[in-house]
């Protein structure tokens, strides 16, 4: 993880954010997040924020781990390049690195590992070559790959789906659709368009779950199948388009 930058107003905001990004704020937001990560037993590790990368809190666009090998992301946004590179210097202390060809773009939050898969999302962030050059990566790890073109009316895949547990995901009506996604899950959670800022979750073992706070539906639909949620109060970091799972990378 990193720290919020100082400069967090600046960060860039299209698609949740109804007032200016507050560092502050959102700093508190981000300590949340961390005790509810060290709470579920993830050691985590943070790094400092970057004054001159406004949106350098969301480490998870900044690197894929395929079975403990780091592919370093040329981020697709041109204001947040740079943002990789702290990352692919702490990561490297005991992973392999990839790196991207200069025409390939991919983000992080553009990619979901579900079960035995790398799902990957096609998006305005990630483009064609970005895709392929992961997915060449992941099947000679073994991995199968399901492309997913990513509607403009998104940031990124795992803005409107993610996968708590094995078999199940949960995803955000009016972006994704059964024709995209029905045949790849045993489960999935259709939450309303009003929550999609819900579908983005943390899942652990015993079926417990991390949600964002203020989605009611979201909260009954994962109770009503079996799930143990906790919620953390996001809004700071939803105003610079940010969710649960951008601030982290997983690295096991």
């Amino acid at each position: 993880m990193r720290r919020v930058s100082p400069n967090f107003d600046r960060a860039l905001s299209k698609y949740f954010g109804t007032h200016t990004p507050d560092p502050v704020a959102a700093q508190g937001s981000h300590d949340a997040y961390v005790m509810a990560l060290r709470a579920h037993g993830t050691d985590v590790e943070i790094l400092g924020a970057l004054d001159s990368h406004p949106d350098c809190c969301f480490v998870e666009d900044c690197a894929v781990m395929i079975d403990g090998v780091a592919l370093i992301s040329n981020l697709g946004a041109p204001s947040r390049r740079g943002e990789e590179v702290a990352v692919a210097k702490y990561l490297s202390e005991g992973s392999d690195l990839l790196r991207m060809p200069q025409d390939a773009t991919l983000d992080g939050g553009d990619v979901i590992f579900f079960d035995d898969r790398y799902l990957i999302g096609l998006s305005t962030r990630t483009n064609q070559a970005g895709a392929a050059f992961l997915t060449e990566q992941v099947k000679e790890e073994g991995f199968d790959v399901e492309l997913i073109d990513i509607p403009s009316s998104t940031l990124h895949l795992t803005t409107v789906c993610s996968s708590p547990r094995e078999g199940t995901l949960v995803a955000a009506e009016g972006h994704l659709t059964q024709n995209q996604i029905g045949h790849l899950a045993d489960e999935i959670l259709w939450v309303p368009n009003s929550d999609t800022y819900a579908a983005n979750t943390i899942g652990y073992s015993g079926d417990r779950v991390i949600i964002a706070d203020g989605y009611a539906t979201t909260r009954q639909v994962m109770l009503d199948v079996g799930f143990s949620i906790t919620t953390v109060d996001m809004d700071a970091i939803r105003q610079a388009d940010g969710s649960l799972t951008c601030l982290s990378v997983f690295n096991r």
